[in-house]
């Protein structure tokens, strides 16, 4: 059996019972049940109860033993003590299992029950998920454990040993553009760990990109095993928790995870071609960043920037160039082509460039398309990021400006044979209507393949990332 026919049950399960539904109250396994319904899932729920006929207005059996047919997923949510045997029960028919439940590994007297807890699924034949994790997300199938969830999928797989952070890179991640093939939490990764899951998301095609957000592992070769031989082949972002003494006491306390040394996840990153970021803001950016664009064949360096603001040029160049950018002066030839297109008073055309509003205002807005094929004719930039004042620019409210400097990116890019990755940032000031126009605009930017950061410094950082993957792979 191949990796991708192996957990295909898991991401799109034509069967999922539920154990530890009520029939009389709210529990984890009604929410479970009623996020699946909502979300519009066409499989077949099967829950699971003692003694009712119905459950959640379903037909409930009384074990798994007694399901028809084989079950792909089981949702678990019991009372730790008796998750073993529920697994038990299920021996030769559940392909999966994911175990809510937490009072395992990850406190004092636990470990010998999650010791059982595994090898009741062995004894099951069943792949264990968990214990102490809230489940799987996987919109092509329509699969959740929250709610608000996005049904439209995407490239970014997600192996996660936190629930909770699991339902902000969900929630977080989808309202900066992000779309996703399948998000796994691990919980303690007693049984299935982060480097199978990892297998899987590589040979998975519509996977493109992989993210881990992990506290610890048990498998550290195989994970640097796996990572190793795909070479980059599809970037991997790691966000990894208890990277501190104290941060390693409270992973051991939240996941039972034996963190590992600084310098020996610092050398798998370095190894692997593997960005290692320290925030979940930092996480989601870089994920945008390889969501939207491919890596190059060389390392991006050199950066332009273009947009309305002197103070935010000169910040921005400053983030820049500590993520090790070069913001270099235009040779003449550039400066040439750029003063040629005779900017009204008030702009600048050296690196970074800078055109007031006003300016900008010049032919619709239109004047940016100009601009931007200038500086990818000239070969100069490896990168263009183009910010803008959204409350300066949507002041001019007889144009469309920024729709018509998104699409000029769109057609330069289109046309644009150096490779040159281009960002955009948006940034405002809260406003209520502002924000709810910058969500539109940045959805229409990020459907063309343009990431879209709130700042200038996020533009950098996921930038920087990117080119991590660009020159382990020029390195090979």
């Amino acid at each position: 059996m191949t990796t991708l026919e192996q957990f295909t049950p898991l991401f799109h399960p034509r069967t999922i019972a539920v154990v530890g539904a009520s029939a009389s109250t709210v529990s984890g396994g009604n929410r479970f049940i009623r996020n699946l319904r909502n979300f519009g899932y066409a499989g077949r729920i099967v829950p699971i109860h003692p003694t009712a006929a119905e459950v959640e207005g379903l037909q409930a059996c009384r074990s798994l033993a007694d399901v028809p047919g084989e079950v792909d997923y089981a949702y678990v949510a019991v009372a730790a003590r008796n998750a073993p045997d529920v697994l038990r029960s299920g021996r030769g028919k559940v392909k999966f299992a994911q175990v809510m439940s937490s009072g395992f590994g990850e406190t004092e007297d636990g470990a010998a029950l999650e010791s059982d807890l595994v090898a009741a699924a062995r004894e099951a034949g069943t792949r264990l998920i968990g214990p102490n994790c809230l489940g799987v997300y996987s919109p092509a199938a329509r699969v959740t454990f929250t709610e608000k969830t996005l049904a439209e999928p995407g490239p970014v797989g997600i192996v996660c040993q936190s629930g909770g952070l699991g339902i902000d890179i969900i929630r977080r991640g989808q309202s900066r553009g992000l779309r996703f093939s399948g998000l796994v939490t691990i919980g303690n990764a007693a049984d299935l760990g982060a480097a199978e899951l990892v297998e899987y998301m590589l040979e998975d095609p519509t996977t493109k990109v992989i993210g881990l957000y992990l506290e610890g592992t048990r498998e550290g070769r195989r994970l640097f095993e796996v990572l190793r031989r795909a070479n980059a082949r599809k970037p991997v972002v790691l966000l990894k928790g208890g990277r501190t003494s104290q941060g390693q006491r409270a992973a051991a306390s939240h996941t039972g995870a034996l963190a590992g040394s600084q310098r020996a996840w610092e050398a798998l990153s370095r190894q692997a071609g593997m960005p290692l970021v320290d925030t979940l803001d930092e996480f989601l950016d870089t994920l945008l960043t390889l969501q939207c664009l491919t890596p190059r064949a060389t390392e991006s360096t050199r950066a332009v920037l273009f947009g309305n603001g002197g103070g935010t040029s000169v910040l921005g160049t400053d983030a820049f160039d500590r993520a090790g950018f070069s913001i270099a002066a235009f040779d003449s030839q550039t400066l040439a082509t750029l003063e040629a297109l005779s900017l009204p008073a008030g702009a600048s055309v050296a690196n970074p460039i800078d055109v007031p509003a006003g300016a900008l205002q010049q032919d619709e807005g239109r004047v940016a398309e100009r601009i931007i094929s200038a500086v990818a004719a000239s070969g100069v930039a490896d990168v263009l990021v183009i910010h803008v004042n959204m409350t300066v620019i949507l002041g001019f409210r007889h144009v469309d400006m920024l729709g018509n400097i998104i699409k000029a990116a769109m057609r330069v890019r289109e046309t644009d044979r150096t490779g040159m990755h281009i960002a955009l940032v948006l940034r405002s000031d809260g406003d209520a209507e502002t924000e709810e126009r910058k969500r539109d605009y940045r959805l229409r930017a990020i459907e063309s393949g343009v990431p879209v950061f709130d700042e200038l410094a996020q533009a950098a950082r996921g930038l920087s990332a990117l080119r991590v993957v660009e020159a382990f792979r020029a390195r090979l």
